[in-house]
Parts: structure tokens; sequence; C-alpha cells
């Protein structure tokens, strides 16, 4: 799934986004954002990033990232009743400092149509530019000081390949963007989180958006106390006492419908032949968990089936072991230790600059069997953008897990 928008029209929310591998762009609808949802309602196959703008005369406008030729941002009408295109899909814009454009969004702020888009790829050039104009679909005036947005002036910083943003006006008239970028531990660090979500104030001078100088570090904004939607917090432990798996669990995979099992023995979680864990919310981080007396089971940091550090213990040449095993595409190399026999605590301790692997017996103390370096299973080496999966497998029939920590 790519680049989710989330537009509110005429007391309806609308969610557009990007089956990537499937039948391409598409939107649901609901009157509480809450839920129940519509069923998918698809409008092409095409490309990605797409945005809905609906403007006061009643037409509302489709725009998304054109051709991986052009690279440029194309346009037509919709019906949102039916998702079909009422006029042709044409070019609008390409670029404003680079040949690279995506993630359009269009709004009609004090008389003026203004598109706000990303340039220069998903990476360390990112960025984040701006354009107006009398109509939705252009001809673009760039904003002078285009990019409104961008990190590529400081190597050192924490926050890096900024862009990719939406802009939103508070009760109180506030403006904000919302955009994604990358956390770094330090000077040359990538990244094994990935991309996140940010916030940022921004002021309007002469016409256009201004980022403010706060937005690149943490800051305090003063606000009236509005209604309260917390997200429930992930509780640092599981203990598989709940009939479903809670949120914070997710799949690099579609599961097969027996490979998670949380009935069969109350208070364990039951794995065949799967994955499932946490995403990587920090740099530094604790994950442990108590796996019965199973093997081909254990821990794991995932990236991607051949980028991923495991933690397992497996049976080699009659004799149970404890393995790490670190896969970067086609290289492994595998760590083994002898193994107790009997439930078995497995844990990944990570700093800035590496996983910590270790095991021990439920009551003993944890012996490290080995590391491995954050920077050759991060996502600018392995091609992804969602992060690391700190989580639990099972790759022989299936093996009981008593609980897992995540701190």
């Amino acid at each position: 799934m790519y680049a989710a928008t989330l537009r509110y029209h005429a007391g309806v929310f609308y969610v557009i986004t990007t089956n990537f591998d499937g039948p391409g762009n598409f939107y649901v609808t609901a009157t509480d954002p809450a839920g129940p949802w519509s069923d998918p309602i698809f409008v092409d196959p095409e490309m990605f990033d797409p945005d809905l703008f609906f403007d006061e005369d009643g037409a509302v406008y489709y725009t998304r990232r054109g051709s991986f030729e052009s690279k440029d941002l194309v346009q037509a009408k919709i019906d949102i009743a039916t998702g079909r295109l009422i006029s042709p899909m044409r070019s609008i814009a390409k670029g404003f400092v680079s040949d690279d454009t995506e993630a359009p969004h269009i709004y009609k702020i004090n008389g003026w149509y203004y598109l706000l888009a990303a340039e220069g790829g998903s990476r360390f050039l990112h960025m984040a530019t701006i354009a107006r104009s009398q109509t939705p679909a252009g001809p673009w005036e760039p904003c002078p000081h285009n990019p409104i947005f961008a990190q590529h002036h400081a190597w050192w910083h924490p926050i890096r390949s900024i862009g990719h943003g939406d802009l939103i006006e508070d009760h109180q008239g506030n403006w904000w963007i919302v955009f994604l970028g990358t956390r770094h531990a330090y000077y040359d660090a990538f990244s094994a989180i990935g991309r996140e979500t940010f916030l940022a104030p921004v002021r309007w001078e002469n016409g256009w958006p201004v980022i403010l100088p706060q937005a690149m570090r943490q800051f305090e904004v003063e606000a009236p106390l509005l209604p309260q939607h917390p997200w429930p917090e992930t509780p640092s432990r599981d203990d598989f006492d709940a009939p479903e798996l809670k949120p914070a669990w997710v799949f690099p995979k579609f599961p097969q419908p027996d490979a998670v099992d949380l009935k069969s023995r109350p208070g364990f979680l039951r794995l065949s032949n799967a994955l499932v864990g946490q995403r990587q919310r920090d740099i530094e981080f604790t994950a442990t968990t108590l796996l019965d007396d199973s093997d081909s089971a254990g821990i794991c940091v995932y990236q991607r089936d051949d980028f991923r550090y495991d933690l397992l213990r497996a049976r080699r040449d009659g004799q149970r072991v404890i393995i790490l095993r670190r896969q970067l595409g086609d290289l492994i190399h595998e760590t083994l230790s002898p193994a107790p026999a009997g439930p078995l605590r497995l844990r990944i301790t990570a700093d800035a600059r590496q996983y910590h692997f270790s095991f021990a017996i439920p009551d003993g103390p944890f012996h490290e069997i080995g590391a491995a370096p954050v920077q050759l299973i991060a996502t600018e080496v392995v091609g992804t953008w969602a992060g690391a999966i700190v989580g639990l497998f099972v790759t022989g029939a299936s093996a009981d897990f008593d609980w897992f920590e995540y701190e």
C-alpha cells in the first residue's frame, strides 16, 4: 500500500491510496472515520500517489504521479460516486526543482489553487515543493523559495530524507505540514526504522507557506484542549491472553489461515511456519520472548526474506543448537552454540550500531552469542521503506511462545 491520503467533504471521509502490486489506485469512504468503511472504489491501475481535490463548483479532481518515464503529475476530473474518470488524463506539471515529481496535493487557499508535490526521489534528496495557479490544472507559478522543505544542507541532522507532505489548517487557523522522514543515529548512519510521519508548523508570507525554524527539532505549542482521541498505548509486554493478536502485530506476508493460534493453548501464541512481529520503533530497544521446548523457531530482525537476522533453536547433526543467522542477500553467516533443553528466553538488544543477540534459560543469566550491524540491514541498503520488523518466526510445523516484550 502506497501513500494514503485522507480527505473530508460534505460529511464524507475519503481515503485514497494505491495497491501497488494489485489493481492500482482506489478509495474508500465513510461518514465516521472509525468506520465502517465502504468497499474499494477502483479508479485506474497506473502508478501511485493519488489525490482527490473537491472544488467549490462541485468538480472533483483526481491527480497522481505520471509514468516512470515522464516523472510528471497527471490529472483528470472524476465522478466521485463511481470512480470513473470523466475527462482525459493530462499532464499538469513536471517538477519545480528537479525532473522527478510525485505525491501531488491540491488545495484552494485565499483564492489561489496550490499544488504541493514531492521531488528528488524518496531518499536523501527528497524535498517538498509548491506552486500556485488560477485553475486546478495550472499553469503553475513556482514558489520563489522552492523547495519549501528539504534536508539537503546538513548530513549530520538526525531527521533526513524529508518530503512528501500534506498541509492542514487547524480549528484555530494555524497551519501545519505532515511529512515523511527518516531518523538517523549518527553522521553517516542509515535508518533501519524506515520512513515515519512528522509534524511541523507553517506560516504564510506573501502568499507562500514557510516552514518554521523549529520544524527540525521537538517543539511545544499552546493550544486549547480539544476532544481527545488517543490511540491505545501498546503495552511493552504481550502475554498472548487475548483471543486475537493486538493491532501492534504485523505480518510481512499474508499468513496461512492456520498460521496463528491463540486458542489451542491459552496464554501462548502458537505459530505454524510463519513470521509475525512489531515495527522497530526505536533506535535503542530490547525485545525478549519465551519460547517453549520447540525447535526451528526464534526471534528476528526482518527487513525482507533475504535481509534478516535470526536467533533460533534448531537441530544440526542430531544436536540441538542455538543459531545466530545473519543473511544479507545471498551471503549467510551462522554462529552456533549448544542449546539448553526446555523453555528458552531469546533476546535482541539494539544500539545505534549493532543488534546484540543472547539467550537464557527462564531463570538464568543471558549469554550473548553474537552481534550484527544495523547498517547492513537498513532500508537504504535493502531497498524497503517501512522499516524493520522485530518478530517471532517458525520454520517448522509449529512452536509456542509464552510472551513477547519490546522496550
